[in-house]
């Protein structure tokens, strides 16, 4: 850089100097631009929600059948708070789990209050499910949601609930200045159209203006530590949480929480190795015990004395918190650094299967009928078929690996950066009796109303991703003389309802079935949260693909026609599906038309979505303006009055001269195995109700550091490692763990052992610890 010259300096000196110091202000200005252009606080955090592996219904199929036993992998409430330095802030939580709950939100919210006052409430805090199918149910409050689960799970609604607090304490008290950076991008393999014959019922000159008839893009937001630098992610894209089938009871995140877990391994490990570098590619699974320890160096006989010496240890009793201390992330947190945390948040996933090979017939291979989605005439048999068809465990690890491979490439490139600010609108509405004003053939508008919630017979025909059962169909717009008379023993709809919800032939008048108390909603929440250019529509349900799309557009409508400029063509519009409680799906009118599952589901009659679009835009007009909103009636808290057919665990036993944690069957002596191989060690164990191990594991791989150190490396977090549970019969005090792990590809070779923690109940009640060790293996 050349100097000032002398003699204008001179002449000019205070001139000079002047413009030395504007100069040099504005040259660190933009420096500090260029280094961080942070314009917000941003916190993230994570915990566990793990909900009791043994004897609850799983939420999402309403299957009977469908009962936990055991942990796929764990679930947990993922956070990240966004706050203007000295203005408005917004939350959003993200949870492994089916969907939000009315009755969580409001305990949540409660605690809230009483931790910081009126910082964080009911407008600007979301809470959304990922929608898997494959989680503990009995969390809801509504007596429709929560037959399936025999009542209320108290274990199952406390755990989400400390888990939400504890992520949203995670995330304030991670809050350091930051940015916030948005990339948007097509994923064209996760998701398919389950209803497609309910989608062509659109009109044609709107399904013209569309690539594909389900929602491809996925939108992804990229924290920025201006200190740590990348410290999270969260993205919406729209496809069902059901890759795990209504056979499956092992606990599991499904798809969207494979995808989580694969890119939070992803980035630790590149954090490992040399801090992060946006060029490391997604090409395998991460797996962290080499960057732990070294590669053992022996050769195969030197492992196979080194395994020798290791045999099965016999149970013994630890502390509570032995197996949180055992975590293999936990030996990875850094005190000092936040935890890198992603998000894949669900969208409008209405009418969107992971099962992309389609819908076929058990019996004959063909493809299901297309209209009603049956076999032969029945609905049974019609399943949709996962990429790793017939393992729904690798179909969901396709999904989820699909998933997390686009979000790593819209991470790695991300470059848009949020600018504006932080603001937020909530109301209430009372969906059961709500005026909507609509377009009138001819011009000019009429008044309609929505209905008091109602279910149709095709809802009891289920998809093609979970049938239902006897002879119910999809596509019934009339219903079964038989059905209606074991309808009409629970409750008889009225004939205003019956017009009302017309053509949908009502199967369960659940809006108006009150005892013992409410079978289903009617006051509902709806939310936006605005970050900059980008917009979070918070639903409380399912919007099919096409509703989705007619909410974002007529919701940026009115944010780019409207107030000062704020906004342009270059919004981000996200629906944040399945948020603050839940209400089943929202179709078109033209889609209830056709009364196929969704439509069937559609609870509050044909005018649903306009209901839905009309208060969305009032909250829209009310955000560029600046003006409060009105409440609306407050939803109940149903606490007190639920009621649960669940029975506790009475007391857990062994066989005589065997303790909890015993081995019942070991590997095989001087065993060796290699990468793809299974290894399955079973113990004596108990009841996994009797303590949850939140944030730790019943399950745990470990591989030798030497002659007396053993070293974390798979747990109940990893995709390869699975943890079934059984008992002989029902009323047994006597149970087994089954711990099997699927050796990845990626493992480090060396001497390994299977470790089982639990926990034990008496017949007085105390509860008991324990832990249990296999004999060594080799992994060559």
């Amino acid at each position: 850089m050349e100097g000032f010259p002398a003699q204008k300096l001179n002449i000019h000196k205070p001139c000079a100097i002047t413009w030395f110091w504007i100069s040099l202000l504005l040259l660190l200005q933009n420096s500090r631009g260029i280094l961080s252009a942070s314009n917000y606080l941003v916190g993230l955090g994570s915990y566990d929600i793990t909900g009791p592996a043994a004897d609850v219904n799983m939420m999402g199929y309403a299957n009977t059948e469908q009962v936990a036993s055991g942990v796929h992998f764990r679930l947990r409430a993922r956070t990240f708070i966004v706050a203007e330095p000295q203005g408005n802030r917004v939350v959003f939580v993200n949870l492994d789990a089916c969907m939000a709950s009315q009755l969580v939100t409001i305990k949540v919210l409660e605690r809230l209050k009483a931790r910081y006052g009126n910082l964080y409430t009911e407008n600007n805090v979301a809470i959304s499910g990922i929608h898997t199918h494959a989680g503990p149910g009995g969390y809801l409050q509504y007596v429709v949601y929560i037959v399936t689960s025999l009542g209320f799970v108290r274990q199952s609604f406390d755990v989400i609930v400390d888990g939400i607090e504890q992520s949203i304490i995670q995330a304030h008290e991670n809050l350091r200045p930051g940015s916030i950076l948005v990339n948007k991008g097509e994923l064209l393999d996760a998701g398919i159209n389950r209803s497609p014959s309910a989608y062509l019922n659109n009109p044609a000159a709107e399904r013209n203006k569309y690539k594909f008839d389900v929602d491809k893009e996925m939108t992804l937001l990229k924290f920025v530590d201006d200190e740590w630098g990348p410290v999270g992610s969260f993205n919406w894209f729209a496809t069902h949480g059901t890759s795990m089938s209504r056979t499956n009871s092992l606990i599991s995140g499904d798809n969207k929480g494979a995808a989580a877990r694969f890119m939070e391994d992803w980035f630790n490990k590149i954090g490992l190795q040399n801090g992060y570098s946006d060029n490391v590619e997604a090409t395998e699974l991460p797996r962290r015990i080499s960057n732990i320890i070294p590669v053992a160096q022996k050769n195969h006989h030197e492992l196979l004395e080194l395994a020798a010496s290791f045999q099965s240890s016999s149970g013994k009793r630890v502390t509570k918190f032995m197996s949180v201390a055992k975590r293999v992330r936990s030996s990875l947190r850094q005190a000092d650094k936040p935890s890198f945390v992603s998000a894949f948040c669900q969208s409008n996933c209405g009418d969107v299967s992971p099962n992309v090979l389609g819908a076929f017939c058990m019996d004959t291979g063909l493809p299901c009928d297309f209209n009603q989605s049956t076999c032969g005439g029945k609905n049974e048999l019609c399943y949709g078929r996962g990429p790793g068809y017939p393992d729904e465990f690798e179909s969901t690890r396709i999904i989820g690996d699909r998933q997390f491979k686009k979000a790593v490439e819209l991470f790695n490139k991300a470059s848009e950066q949020l600018k504006g600010k932080v603001d937020y609108r909530h109301t209430y509405l009372n969906l059961s009796n709500l005026e909507v004003a609509v377009p009138k053939q001819g011009g000019g508008n009429e008044v309609v109303k929505t209905c008091p919630a109602a279910m149709g017979f095709s809802f009891a025909a289920g998809t093609t991703d979970g049938p239902g059962a006897f002879d119910f169909k999809q596509g019934d717009d009339k219903g079964n003389a038989f059905w209606k008379l074991v309808r009409n023993v629970l409750k008889t709809p009225g004939k205003e309802q019956i017009d009302c919800q017309y053509p949908k032939p009502i199967l369960l008048d659940t809006g108006e079935m009150k005892e013992p108390y409410d079978w289903a909603p009617s006051v509902l929440p709806i939310q936006i949260l605005r970050i900059g250019q980008l917009v979070i529509l918070s639903v409380p349900g399912e919007f099919t693909t096409m509703s989705g799309r007619r909410l974002r557009d007529a919701v940026k409508m009115v944010l780019t026609s409207g107030g000062n400029g704020e906004f342009d063509s270059n919004i981000h519009i996200v629906i944040a599906g399945l948020s603050n409680t839940y209400s089943q799906y929202v179709t078109t009118i033209e889609e209830y038309q056709v009364q196929r599952y969704e439509g069937a589901s559609t609870l509050y009659g044909p005018h649903t979505l306009s209901a839905y679009i009309q208060e969305f835009q009032k909250l829209a007009t009310a955000l560029i303006t600046g003006q409060p909103v009105e409440p609306g009636p407050q939803p109940p808290d149903l606490l007190d009055k639920q009621i649960s057919f669940l029975t506790p665990v009475v007391m857990d036993a062994t066989p005589s001269g065997v303790k909890f944690g015993d081995v019942h069957t070991d590997v095989p002596q001087n065993s060796t195995f290699r990468r793809g191989d299974t290894v399955t060690v079973i113990f004596w164990s108990a009841c996994p109700r009797n303590d949850l191990l939140t944030e730790g594991t019943f399950s745990l791989v470990e591989i030798a550091g030497g002659k007396d150190t053993w070293v974390p490396a798979y747990d109940d977090d990893d995709f390869c490692v699975r943890f079934k549970w059984s008992r002989p019969a029902k009323l047994s005090t006597r149970s087994q763990a089954t711990i099997e792990w699927r050796i990845p590809k990626s493992a480090a070779p060396g001497v390994y052992r299977i470790r089982h923690f639990g926990a034990s109940k008496s017949l007085l009640g105390s509860i008991r610890h324990f832990t249990g060790s296999s004999s060594a293996f080799v992994v060559a």
